[in-house]
């Protein structure tokens, strides 16, 4: 496979490095691998806190700066970072307000924020936790207990982070995070495998003229593997699946979202195809982002992600934002 990288062994590190070249409003620590806003800690504002393994960007470190996340811990290559930064940066972004961490419900990353949690309560840092489990394709699978967090975690990062931004304290912050994150749901969907760095070669086997429903953003299987399908067919599987678990009773804000190796030109077909699916079902669609944004590596394929809004969420969500991976009313 055909990589633009120097060794695998660096990979994380040159990319943080490159980062910090265009992105002079972030702090990017690349020894101890903490993204921060270049401004933090800012006076009386509770801050946001993820992290996650490299190869999901621009999730999280793209996701830094005005209106969302205030620190990014990014781990090795879907692995977790580790309790020490996530302390880190819990320490550096904390104005005495607060901090809030946003987890995806991986295993390891449960685990290590749990961990990090105790030790930063331990040096006087208030914490607060929100699980994002928006994945309604398995139950259970190889990286989790329950289900596994994806697109979601976007919706909460901003919308949490517009809260946090406008001075809402820790409290009512956790609460809009919780809320946001019980309304989202997420499914997607493999055209091809994807590539590690370190492995060199697919990290998993989908034969061709085949497609993976359901599969999770390290690759991890989902429900059936199905013979290639017109994007509107693709649609309607997914529309299917999200609807099944949970039928909005107000307007959703939709992200299709590319697995990384999927043009625009085909997620805008396909959001086409997703917006007939939902007009059919009855569902009204109040807001739309198209793009990568929740990515696995190379992976070709693409995610739909529903949350449920009202009129806070919406606000919310619309207030303005300056990051390297989503920017608008600045």
């Amino acid at each position: 496979m055909k990589q633009l990288i120097n060794v695998p062994e660096t990979v994380v590190a040159d990319a943080l490095r490159g980062m910090a070249a265009a992105h002079p409003d972030l702090t990017v620590d690349v020894e101890n691998r903490v993204i921060t806003r270049a401004d933090a800690p800012v006076a009386g504002k509770v801050a946001l806190v993820s992290g996650g393994g490299s190869g999901h960007e621009p999730l999280h470190g793209g996701f830094v700066g005005l209106g969302m996340l205030d620190a990014a811990c990014p781990g090795e290559v879907f692995t977790s970072p580790v309790p020490d930064q996530m302390t880190r940066a819990a320490a550096a972004v904390d104005s005495g307000a607060g901090v809030l961490f946003v987890v995806k419900n991986y295993t390891g990353d449960v685990l290590n924020f749990d961990m990090a949690a105790e030790l930063a309560e331990d040096e006087g840092v208030q914490i607060a936790r929100v699980l994002v489990e928006d994945d309604v394709a398995v139950t259970d699978s190889t990286f989790t207990a329950g289900r596994r967090g994806t697109g979601g975690t976007l919706f909460v990062e901003k919308i949490a982070g517009a809260a946090a931004q406008e001075g809402a304290p820790l409290d009512r912050v956790a609460a809009v995070a919780r809320q946001v994150s019980e309304s989202c749901r997420s499914f997607g969907v493999a055209l091809s495998p994807c590539t590690t760095p370190a492995k060199g070669s697919p990290t998993f086997e989908l034969p061709a003229g085949e497609l993976e429903l359901g599969v999770g953003i390290h690759g991890e299987p989902g429900r059936e593997r199905r013979g290639m399908m017109t994007s509107g067919e693709i649609a309607d599987a997914t529309v299917e699946a999200l609807l099944a678990d949970r039928m909005p009773t107000a307007p959703v804000l939709a992200l299709v979202n590319g697995m990384g190796a999927t043009p625009l030109l085909e997620l805008y077909g396909f959001n086409a195809e997703v917006q007939r699916a939902l007009s059919e079902r009855g569902v009204v669609v109040a807001r739309t982002l198209v793009g990568n944004y929740v990515t696995s590596l190379d992976m070709a394929g693409c995610s739909l992600t529903l949350c449920q809004a009202d009129e806070e969420t919406l606000k919310l969500w619309d207030a303005p934002v300056r990051t390297p991976g989503l920017r608008w009313g600045i």
